[in-house]
């Protein structure tokens, strides 16, 4: 219908900067697919009435103030094409990820009945504190089970030890001048190991092109000539898929014969498809004694 096409359109003109990224409203988001806007309305603060106005999508919740104030309804014109209402983001507030709105919910009250940090004004208002808190909890528990999912499946490859001839040690030790992703030049790395369909992912640090991650995983040997390791190095987006900042391979071969019987081995290697960065990383091949 009309009205949802406009307000379908009107949302996709929102920008915002956040986090030092730019957040683009009708963007792809970080692991649920195409953004969607679910609700929008007004809410209050619990202790000093704050009139605001949510704009809540399917990964977050954006908290506003209308520059003059809104009328009765809570969603009076925000939409109409004849609206000159212009959205500040709230000072002390910043845009909510959905998993910390549940959780201000089960600790601020045992019903997710009723909003303790934000609230609708007044008894004449449940209605919308209802629609509010359902439409939040769904998008919460949805964003949950999908990064819980992909949790799990990462978890059960890890677990499963599939017989083998071996098996090899991985520290990542380090990355060293990587690509700068944001506007004050620095990145969030993080590295996506495998070996065929066996994966590690190392934490995620913050602000810095040289990160220290000293992250260790260990992966079971199938095929010495065969198999490969792969390192990629991804920049964490909250409001975006992750951004790639290259990739390097190394063949078991080639490990086992720089290895030889010295023992552990520390190598650097250039990162691909980017214009700078390396990955330093030690490396352990073990191959069991046969029966």
């Amino acid at each position: 219908n009309g009205e949802k096409k406009k307000r379908k359109e009107d949302t996709q003109t929102f920008t915002s900067f956040f986090l030092f990224q730019q957040l683009v409203f009708n963007s792809v988001t970080n692991c649920l697919g195409p953004r969607k806007f679910l609700h929008s309305g007004k809410l209050f603060k619990a202790k000093s009435s704050k009139e605001l106005y949510g704009f809540l999508f399917n990964d977050f919740l954006l908290l506003t103030q209308v520059t003059k104030p809104l009328g009765s309804s809570g969603s009076d014109k925000v939409f109409s094409s004849k609206t000159h209402l212009q959205y500040r983001m709230y000072k002390t507030v910043r845009p909510r990820f959905l998993p910390l709105v549940l959780w201000w919910f089960v600790l601020t009250h045992t019903a997710v009945s009723h909003l303790h940090i934000l609230r609708t004004r007044s008894t004449l208002w449940c209605f919308y504190r209802t629609a509010w808190v359902q439409k939040i909890k769904a998008a919460s528990e949805l964003f949950i089970e999908t990064e819980k999912k992909k949790r799990e499946k990462a978890y059960l490859v890890r677990s499963q030890r599939a017989t083998g001839i071996g098996r090899l040690m991985v520290n990542i030790v380090e990355g060293i001048e990587l690509k700068p992703c944001r506007s004050h030049g620095k990145s969030n790395p993080y590295c996506e190991v495998t070996m065929g369909s066996q994966c590690h992912i190392t934490k995620t640090l913050q602000d810095t092109l040289n990160p220290k991650w000293n992250s260790n995983c260990q992966f079971f040997i199938k095929d010495l000539e065969q198999d490969v390791l792969c390192i990629t190095v991804f920049e964490r987006d909250q409001f975006s898929p992750d951004d790639f900042l290259g990739r390097t391979e190394i063949r078991l071969a080639e490990i086992k014969k720089d290895q030889g019987s010295k023992g552990p081995i520390t190598k650097r290697l250039l990162l691909h498809e980017v214009p700078t960065g390396e990955i330093v990383v030690r490396l352990d091949l073990q191959l069991f004694e046969e029966p």
